[in-house]
């Protein structure tokens, strides 16, 4: 299912699209200067290299902001709300936007990703509060 909220894969996201498949979370990151890309790209905004590497991601992240969703306006969460929309901070230096689904993290608190399903066999990355989530 695409909506508003889920790009449809094509071009430079078709790797990442596809590593969601298999459970794989995945970021660009430099091959010159060695600096993460979020979202992807063609080229590597810091220093315009072409020399981008799909490299595995840890899926550990800290909050760095919430907000609670009480009603959804993406179809695919609508049965989910509420839910807290996140911008986190991934281990690995990257800040991107998700979602938790499972409660209702503070700034500060660590998340670890978990996947949510989409009706095209592509996974979601979003994020848990369970902390038996972490040491697996």
């Amino acid at each position: 299912m695409t909506s508003p909220t889920v790009p449809a894969p094509g071009g430079v996201s078709e790797p990442f699209w596809e590593a969601t498949r298999r459970g794989e979370f995945v970021m660009q990151r430099c091959g010159d200067c060695d600096r993460f890309v979020w979202y992807p790209r063609a080229r590597c905004p810091h220093c315009w290299s072409e020399s981008l590497i799909w490299t595995p991601m840890s899926g550990r992240a800290t909050v760095y902001a919430v907000s609670v969703h009480r009603r959804s306006t993406a179809p695919h969460l609508a049965d989910r709300a509420p839910y807290a929309v996140v911008l986190v901070d991934l281990d690995e230096g990257v800040r991107m936007m998700s979602a938790v689904l499972d409660g209702t993290p503070s700034v500060g608190d660590p998340l670890v990703l978990t996947w949510f399903d989409l009706d095209d066999g592509r996974k979601l990355p979003v994020f848990t509060t369970g902390e038996e989530e972490r040491t697996a």
